[in-house]
């Protein structure tokens, strides 16, 4: 069976997508934010999250093994030790707070000209970034005037005057 086989296979070999995705999740974790196509960009983003997850994770068991394990765990992913290290080191603390969407992903509106590759960029959103609020749709509005009487709801409509109605520009009309 096929179950939990989907990744983006990014027109490259199995080894080379590994490298790949190490070597940017180096990047990254060194430089906070970095330019790249939009097809690896959504394939980095999985990946270094589930990294992520597991230097907060060796954070929280810091007193057991667990952390040693965990952190061989992130070498065996993201290939640089310097990287790996801060991140494990340093880094984690920013995301404690956050229980996931570590990463965002900008596109940037703009083609690379070797192979008109969308481009993008992907960066790690700030501990104290709240993100993107949900606006409330048009059911969620229409659900609340429901509740009142219709006497309150057509009060308001009787308090407020009627506009003027504008008034035609004076002078001499030429025809």
């Amino acid at each position: 069976m096929r179950h939990n086989k989907h990744h983006a296979s990014l027109g490259v070999t199995r080894e080379h997508r590994e490298s790949m995705m190490s070597n940017l999740a180096a990047a990254l974790i060194t430089h906070d934010r970095i330019e790249t196509t939009l097809a690896k960009a959504k394939a980095l983003r999985p990946f270094i999250e589930k990294v992520i997850t597991k230097a907060k994770h060796a954070a929280a068991k810091s007193e057991r093994k667990d952390s040693v394990h965990l952190r061989r765990l992130a070498l065996r992913d993201v290939r640089d030790e310097d990287a790996v290290t801060l991140l494990f080191n340093e880094k984690y603390k920013v995301f404690s707070n956050r229980t996931g969407g570590y990463t965002r992903i900008y596109k940037l509106g703009r083609q690379r000209l070797g192979d008109a590759a969308e481009m993008a960029l992907i960066e790690f959103v700030k501990a104290e970034d709240p993100g993107y609020k949900k606006s409330k749709g048009r059911r969620s509005g229409s659900k609340s005037r429901k509740g009142k009487p219709a006497a309150q709801a057509a009060e308001p409509a009787a308090e407020a005057a009627p506009a003027p109605a504008p008034e035609a520009p004076k002078g001499d009309a030429k025809a």
